[in-house]
C-alpha cells in the first residue's frame, strides 16, 4: 500500500501572533463599527484566531485601546514649535486638535477618566508642550494644568460636536426652517438670526476660539 502523504497543515487564514497585526485589525474594526463595539472576542473572530491568542498581546479591551492610542499618536506629525510661549501653546493645541480630528473615536475614548494618564511619552508630548508653554508664559505648575484642561475640554468638545453632527447627516431639526419660525417676542435675537443659524453654526471657528481662549488663560 502507498504510504499516506504528509499533512499539508491547516488551510485558511494563518494564525496571527503579531501585536502589530492585532492593532491593525482592531483599528479596522473600530473604523468600520465604532470603538464601543470592540471586544476581544469580536476582534479574535474578525481576524480568525482564538481569543487566547489576542490575550497573549493585550490584557483587556482597555489595554488594547491604550496601545492603539499610543501607536496612533506616535505616527502623528511632530512639527517644530515656536519659541514664543503663547504661540507654542496655540501650535501644540492645534496639532492636538488636528490629530484627534483625523481619528475622532480617540477623542471619545480619551474623555473617559484615566485614559490620558495611561498614554506614554510619545503621545504626551503635546500635553507637555502646552504645560511648558503656559509655565514659560508665567503660569505656576497648577495654573498650567488648568490651562491645558481648559484647552482640552474646548478641543475635544469641538471635535465631538462636529463628528456627531456629521454622523447624524441631514437632521430635520437643523433644516433651514429650524429657527425660521421662532417667536420674536420670546427669543428676539434668535428669531432675527432665523434660517441663517445652520450655516453660521457650520463654520470652522476653532482657530479663532483657541486664540481667544489662550489669550484669556495666559498672564498678561
Amino acid at each position: 500500500m502507498p504510504r499516506p502523504t504528509a499533512s499539508q497543515g491547516r488551510t485558511g487564514r494563518p494564525p496571527v501572533t503579531s501585536r502589530a497585526q492585532i492593532l491593525a485589525a482592531a483599528r479596522q474594526l473600530i473604523d468600520r463599527d465604532g470603538w464601543e463595539k470592540l471586544t476581544i472576542r469580536r476582534l479574535a473572530d474578525e481576524i480568525g484566531i482564538g481569543a487566547t491568542t489576542v490575550y497573549r498581546h493585550v490584557q483587556d479591551k482597555e489595554d488594547l485601546l491604550v496601545l492603539l492610542l499610543n501607536h496612533y499618536a506616535d505616527q502623528a506629525d511632530r512639527p517644530r514649535l515656536p519659541e514664543n510661549p503663547r504661540d507654542r501653546v496655540v501650535a501644540a493645541a492645534t496639532v492636538m486638535h488636528d490629530t484627534l480630528a483625523g481619528w475622532p473615536w480617540a477623542a471619545e475614548v480619551l474623555t473617559v477618566d484615566g485614559f490620558v494618564g495611561r498614554l506614554d511619552e510619545s503621545a504626551l508630548w503635546m500635553v507637555e508642550a502646552v504645560v511648558a508653554g503656559a509655565q514659560d508664559a508665567g503660569c505656576t505648575p497648577d495654573q498650567a494644568v488648568h490651562v491645558f484642561r481648559s484647552i482640552w475640554y474646548f478641543t475635544v468638545g469641538e471635535i465631538l460636536v462636529r463628528t456627531h453632527s456629521l454622523r447624524r447627516g441631514a437632521d430635520t431639526s437643523w433644516s433651514p426652517d429650524a429657527f425660521g419660525n421662532l417667536d420674536p417676542d420670546r427669543v428676539p435675537r434668535l428669531a432675527a438670526i432665523g434660517r441663517r443659524w445652520p450655516a453660521l453654526a457650520a463654520r470652522d471657528t476653532y482657530p479663532e476660539g483657541l486664540q481667544a481662549l489662550v489669550t484669556g488663560l495666559l498672564p498678561g
